[in-house]
């Protein structure tokens, strides 16, 4: 687990910044938060600790273990410090070594990776000293996330606005994906090794305006091949249509898809360069036997629809693979670890991970859920209810020790 130390300062945006909290929490992270002064008349502390289970910082005087002097402490115990949103003055302050408070007397005190998120009024973001104070820290290493455009606190519509929760996170991951900050990637078994992961639902067309899908948000999909390149492996994301961000690891290659046969036809034609597949996509078992040109037309009475079915993926890959290791997902309503063991016989997959998508609190659109790992060599493992975050790397934890 990294750590991210999360300072936030006076700017109206600050409420953002409990949402970036939950999102670096939800993905994993341990996160320790750190208030300025000014930043308190927008959020409160207790916001911040209930999210982050961890204690807040807002005072630099106030030492809460004697045994060390807090704000150096902080800077070491993090992997990477976010200043968001980072207002003008505090930009300013950095700029020329002033340490004043908690944030900037622990962001003078330490080396590690730091991250500015600005926001501020345009014409503050536009002013020459703020240019000349960000090319300042930029030439000493901060890293800026550029702030976006659209409506100000201040009426403008214009730059400026503190960019979203998500994509910080997203700049965040890349950096410490690409500067391979997991002390453990040289030593896991997939580094260097092809894997393809499918994700999300597939879409099958009955006209231009209705299709036939399924609830699959492709999270755990995503989550699965963002671990996987976390452990340097060489990673094709499959992806049906989702709503999710692009993986920024350079080590992930996103295919979209749309249908079942787009989908298999993605898979099939990667198959024999692959070592491993992870088939967690919910593709649709049928779709219509005939597309139409235009819209259908409401009528009176019933309406009957003729399906075809779609391709087999996970069955056509446990077919014809040679040195491929295939692990497939099952989700499932009843006689949830009977119908997992038969897939892995049926499909000649070497997992089966198994879940219950009848259990609303998990599964499709929640970022959680509950898996069983059924092995060919006949033993299971429950890995209990989690993120999807955590358990991707729960998965790939068994794995490790597995998969030769």
């Amino acid at each position: 687990m990294k750590n991210i130390l999360l300072a936030v300062t006076g700017g109206i945006a600050a409420y953002k910044a409990i949402d970036l909290t939950s999102k670096l929490s939800q993905a994993g992270y341990d996160v320790r938060v750190m208030l300025t002064d000014n930043a308190q008349e927008f959020v409160t502390p207790l916001s911040f600790q209930a999210i982050s289970r961890n204690p807040v910082y807002t005072n630099t005087f106030l030492e809460q273990n004697p045994q060390e002097i807090q704000h150096v402490a902080l800077g070491d115990w993090a992997d990477v410090i976010i200043v968001a949103p980072a207002t003008a003055n505090t930009i300013a302050k950095l700029s020329h070594g002033i340490a004043d408070d908690m944030v900037t007397s622990t962001l003078l005190a330490t080396e590690t990776p730091k991250f500015i998120a600005p926001a501020m009024n345009v014409h503050m973001y536009e002013n020459k000293r703020t240019q000349q104070n960000m090319a300042t820290l930029s030439e000493d290493g901060y890293h800026f996330i550029e702030p976006g455009e659209g409506y100000l606190a201040c009426g403008y519509v214009a730059k400026g606005r503190m960019e979203e929760p998500l994509q910080i996170l997203a700049k965040v991951e890349q950096f410490i994906n690409n500067n391979q900050l997991d002390e453990e990637l040289d030593y896991s078994t997939f580094n260097g090794k092809n894997a393809l992961v499918t994700a999300g639902p597939t879409i099958e067309v009955l006209d231009p305006v209705r299709y036939l899908s399924n609830r699959s948000s492709g999270k755990m999909g995503y989550a699965l091949a963002e671990a996987l390149a976390k452990r340097g492996a060489n990673v094709t994301l499959v992806s049906g249509p989702t709503h999710l961000p692009q993986p920024q690891s350079k080590n992930i290659k996103l295919v979209k898809v749309q249908s079942a046969d787009e989908m298999f036809e993605a898979v099939a034609s990667r198959y024999e360069q692959l070592d491993i597949v992870f088939k967690a996509a919910a593709v649709s078992d049928y779709a219509p036997s005939e597309t139409l040109n235009h819209k259908l037309k409401k009528q009176d009475g019933e309406l009957s629809v003729t399906f075809k079915r779609t391709p087999d993926i996970l069955k056509y890959l446990g077919e014809h693979k040679t040195h491929q290791y295939l692990v497939g997902f099952a989700a499932e309503t009843q006689n949830i670890d009977d119908y997992a063991q038969q897939k892995l016989v049926k499909k000649n997959a070497d997992v089966i991970i198994a879940n219950n998508v009848g259990d609303k609190s998990i599964g499709f659109s929640s970022d959680n859920n509950d898996y069983t790992m059924h092995f060919a060599t006949k033993d299971s493992v429950q890995l209990g209810k989690d993120t999807k975050k955590a358990l991707a790397d729960k998965i790939l934890n068994e794995l490790e020790a597995r998969w030769q």
